[in-house]
């Protein structure tokens, strides 16, 4: 069920909400092989009327199992958005939608915590990488970049007397 408030009962007082959204009810598909959600959103937001809008503020935490860029080992992150705090408009071209006097929060939510995700997610800071790393056909550089052996291409260029 994604997490719906109540335009009316704003009229009066800010709301206080508390809880857990599923990973079904998040619908994120974060198209990435190196991360994937690790258990349900926590949520501890106070919706109010303001101006025009509504106004969240409060904390978002969400469990993430990662793969570390490195060394690709598996590991848990903590992603802890607070203080986390979303204006969403209710007229406009940027306007929420608006069905039975309800807006859905779950959209602007699933958007932030998207734009949270890590880029490179690290097992730790000072990850060295993989250890004993198979080495594949390797040629030797100098200095110059190129290759002591030479490749026939660079030959050939480094024949022509320009």
């Amino acid at each position: 069920m994604p997490l719906l408030v109540n335009l009316r009962h704003l009229d009066e007082h800010a709301l206080h909400l508390e809880g857990q959204l599923s990973e079904a009810e998040l619908e994120i598909d974060p198209r990435d092989e190196i991360i994937e959600l690790g258990g349900p959103l926590e949520y501890d937001l106070q919706v109010e009327k303001l101006e025009g809008g509504l106004l969240l503020q409060g904390r978002l935490s969400l469990d993430l199992k990662c793969q570390c860029v490195r060394c690709l080992k598996r590991f848990k992150y903590r992603m802890e958005l607070e203080p986390w705090t979303s204006h969403l408009p209710l007229q406009g071209e940027d306007a929420v939608p608006i069905a039975n006097d309800c807006v859905d929060l779950t959209p602007p939510i699933r958007e932030d915590i998207l734009l949270e995700f890590p880029q490179h997610p690290l097992c730790e800071r000072e990850c060295s990488g993989l250890q004993n790393a198979p080495v594949g056909k390797s040629q030797t550089f100098s200095d110059s970049g190129s290759s002591e052996e030479g490749s026939p291409a660079w030959r050939a260029l480094n024949k022509l007397k320009l």
